[in-house]
């Protein structure tokens, strides 16, 4: 018997000193090997958002993998909530 995995879609808000460069790029490469859909929609030196869709267990590779960051940044929190889909 094969348990389908649920995807969910969540705002992820990386909050801290994340002024390197390479923040923005590390996270779509990490995004993309846990094979997640993405989206970054704001980013600035002190937060970044991003959408991001997949089974939660990845989601939350995602965000311990963002926690733990490149070592030129510094993540203080990582605020998670889902978004729902509204069909008509």
């Amino acid at each position: 018997m094969v348990e389908e995995a649920v995807e969910l879609r969540e705002r992820m808000t990386i909050l801290g000193d994340l002024e390197g460069a390479s923040f923005v790029p590390w996270i779509r490469r990490h995004a993309a090997k846990l094979g997640l859909d993405h989206v970054i929609c704001h980013a600035s030196a002190a937060r970044i958002e991003l959408e991001i869709a997949g089974p939660e267990e990845l989601l939350d590779m995602m965000e311990m993998g963002c926690s733990l960051g490149p070592i030129d940044v510094w993540v203080e929190r990582i605020e998670r909530s889902a978004i729902t889909i509204e069909t008509r």
